[in-house]
């Protein structure tokens, strides 16, 4: 078994087609191309973001395996996204992923999305020991995970409903943001004050809801606009800190309730909201209050990308954990645990 592959990496869960090259587990190459036609719909469009992936996939891998100098006949190992995700976007990936694996006759890794995120700690230094939590926060998914190793991980609590990002894209939405609405509001919240106070979600044990902020948000904005029309305008920023201040805390008190009671004080985020600023702040306020040590992601390997894909997949090679032609994508896949 070669212990430093050259493995190609193939992201297409969602909207950004990714690729990256690794050898071993160092990282030649990730390039993600973006799909903007999204931005006038507020919000994904399965069928469009599957032709853009169509469109995106091959320049994209040929421009990774360019920047790592290597020809497509030095690959090992073929690697991709299996879900979840959207089925048109998996299909895109796992298809080529297939062909190109079958064409070369080397071996195919599938990877978990989630499980991808995770990983992507240990694309670069520092890298966490085990088992540390990490709090994984993204459009589609909110959990609170103990990961004890690199294949065995413990989901401890998720969200019910909406994901944490999901409620930062949906509020966006109500105050008349673009898609995505996120990183806007994290924006704009740096320029404001928390004054408004809204229910902060508090279920029993480890798991997350936030259709009720939603809803809340909703019904506050159509009361304060009947008082003053222009309540948005002229608020802005003070909303969005305050909507973000609600669900960073409700986040972070989750991970302090999970550090007190299993005594684990190496903490981790991950996902395209751990590049929120204020949820990265409050992770760091909370390092020398906690005595914690914490490990937060370079942004570049937050949001969706081939990257993470590709570490995770390496150590899988290394088990020789590897999938049959006959694989097909797992939209609704969940984290092994």
């Amino acid at each position: 078994m070669n212990q430093s592959p050259y493995i190609l990496a193939i992201e297409s869960s969602c909207d950004d087609t990714g690729a990256a090259i690794f050898h071993g587990s160092q990282l030649l190459s990730n390039l993600t191309a973006n799909q903007k036609v999204h931005e006038q719909y507020g919000g994904v469009v399965p069928e469009l973001a599957s032709r853009k992936h169509e469109e995106h996939i091959i320049p994209v891998v040929d421009q990774a395996l360019a920047q790592a100098g290597i020809d497509v006949t030095q690959l090992d190992a073929i690697a991709f996204t299996v879900g979840p995700g959207l089925l048109g976007s998996l299909l895109v990936g796992c298809s080529f992923a297939k062909t190109l694996a079958m064409s070369l006759d080397i071996p195919l890794i599938t990877v978990n999305h989630m499980e991808a995120h995770i990983m992507a700690h240990f694309i670069e230094d520092p890298k966490p020991q085990f088992p540390f939590l990490c709090l994984t926060v993204s459009g589609g998914h909110t959990q609170l995970i103990i990961v004890h190793d690199f294949h065995e991980m413990e989901i401890l609590g998720e969200t019910r409903d909406d994901a944490a990002g999901e409620a930062f894209d949906k509020i966006g939405k109500y105050l008349g943001l673009s898609y995505p609405a996120g990183p806007i509001i994290d924006k704009l919240a740096k320029e404001g004050k928390p004054k408004y106070k809204f229910p902060k979600p508090n279920l029993k044990g480890y798991e997350f809801s936030y259709s009720g902020l939603k809803t809340a948000v909703l019904y506050f904005l159509r009361d304060q606009k009947k008082l003053n029309p222009d309540f948005i305008q002229d608020n802005l920023s003070d909303v969005c800190c305050s909507v973000q201040s609600v669900i960073v805390q409700s986040l972070m008190d989750k991970v302090i309730k999970a550090s007190n009671e299993y005594g684990i004080n190496r903490i981790t985020i991950a996902g395209g909201v751990s590049a929120n600023s204020g949820l990265r702040k409050a992770l760091e306020n909370h390092t020398d209050e906690k005595e914690w040590d914490t490990y937060i992601p370079k942004i570049d390997y937050c949001t969706d990308n081939a990257a993470m894909i590709g570490i995770a997949a390496y150590y899988k090679y290394l088990k020789e954990d590897f999938a049959t032609l006959d694989i097909t994508p797992q939209p609704r896949l969940k984290l092994a645990t």
